[in-house]
């Protein structure tokens, strides 16, 4: 098998609250260095990002990342690790941002299924495959 995905409750960091929402991370050895997520409110797609899974899984133990995508752990009110997750991103009427929270718990053990597809170390590339599709379009 060289894909797995997992869904989970993710929660969006509203002005007083935060919003449960629906995420699915998916990982496809045949990209090895990307983990996809994509953000539901219900049936609604409400966002799709790539993440490089390096970063994903150092953002549990230290914060990483500048830019569009940023990533540190995080303690909850409740007591459980989280991983806090900041996005920013072009949208019709300027920039926006937001702010999710992921159980720490549940991403590791979605990241432990990653690993066994293509280890720590292990990821390549076929370059010829991908010139190939890129000069075809």
């Amino acid at each position: 098998m060289s894909f797995v995905s997992a869904q989970t409750v993710v929660r969006l960091d509203a002005e007083r609250c935060r919003v449960p929402l629906r995420a699915r991370f998916s990982y496809d050895g045949e990209d090895p260095y990307v983990v996809q997520a994509v953000f539901f409110d219900g049936p609604t797609v409400l966002a799709r990002w790539h993440f490089d899974r390096q970063m994903l899984a150092e953002g549990l133990h230290t914060p990483v990342g500048e830019g569009d995508v940023a990533f540190s752990p995080h303690r909850a009110p409740g007591g459980d690790d989280e991983l806090r997750v900041a996005l920013r991103g072009p949208s019709a009427d300027g920039e926006r941002n937001a702010v999710l929270f992921v159980e720490a718990r549940a991403l590791s053990g979605f990241l432990e299924q990653t690993y066994a597809i293509t280890d720590v170390g292990e990821e390549s590339l076929d370059l010829d495959r991908l010139l190939e599709e890129f000069l075809a379009r």
